[in-house]
């Protein structure tokens, strides 16, 4: 039932995979499960829940119009892959990188990448604000992209410093953001970022709104950001 169930929902979101696609996302999702068993990579675990609200979510950033062709995304925050993992099945050409700062999602990562034999994706284990201050990752980045839990203005401390100018930050956030997005304006202008435009995204099948938040970046971010142990999030600009 699954997979007619991702099969329909992805139809739903006007998004069609190759048949091949389709088996390597079962596979993602098989062993989701299987190494969910000895360690926490994602508190959702039924096979049509991942295939939604993993899957789906992560793929409703397509329909943005920012990850066709070749980009270099980096996803900040990963996790079990969501939604960087995801979007490089759906699109083989995107140059992704992975970020965790568990290592054990790292380990987790390598073996789906490896399975489902990707090429141009690779994960790293750090913390954003450290590797963002490093030359090889700061502002190289068509996209960065991330689905974690921090506010808004942390959560651009965090991901606005890997973009180039004229690139875009996307974050994925629920239903609800005015308050998150009134308290970003100052950290949105100190690290260079402009909102472009938000996005409401329904997942088919269940009855959740998520938002999409496309912040453009206008200007480069200054050298002291983001800032070191912890203060994005303990003092948030």
């Amino acid at each position: 039932m699954s997979n007619e169930l991702f099969i329909s929902a992805l139809h739903k979101m006007n998004l069609k995979l190759e048949p091949d696609q389709l088996k390597q996302f079962e596979t993602y999702k098989d062993m989701l499960v299987h190494w969910n068993q000895k360690f926490n990579i994602t508190n959702i675990t039924e096979e049509d829940e991942i295939y939604i609200k993993h899957f789906c979510d992560s793929l409703s950033l397509v329909n943005i119009g920012l990850f066709d062709g070749y980009k270099k995304v980096i996803d900040v925050g990963t996790g079990g892959g969501f939604p960087g993992l995801v979007l490089k099945v759906y699109n083989n050409e995107l140059d992704m990188t992975l970020m965790d700062s568990l290592n054990k999602r790292i380990n987790f990562l390598n073996e789906v990448i490896k399975e489902l034999n990707l090429s141009m994706v690779k994960t790293i284990h750090a913390r954003a604000e450290e590797l963002a201050l490093v030359n090889e990752h700061r502002e190289k980045y068509d996209i960065s992209v991330s689905r974690a839990v921090a506010s808004l203005n942390t959560l651009s401390e965090y991901c606005l410093p890997f973009v180039k100018v004229n690139g875009y930050f996307i974050a994925m956030k629920g239903p609800d953001v005015k308050e998150e997005v009134d308290l970003s304006k100052n950290a949105l202008k100190l690290l260079g970022g402009e909102i472009e435009r938000i996005e409401e995204v329904k997942l088919p099948h269940f009855d959740i709104v998520h938002t999409l938040i496309v912040i453009k970046k206008i200007k480069e971010t200054p050298r002291k950001y983001p800032r070191q142990q912890g203060k994005p999030k303990k003092n948030p600009l």
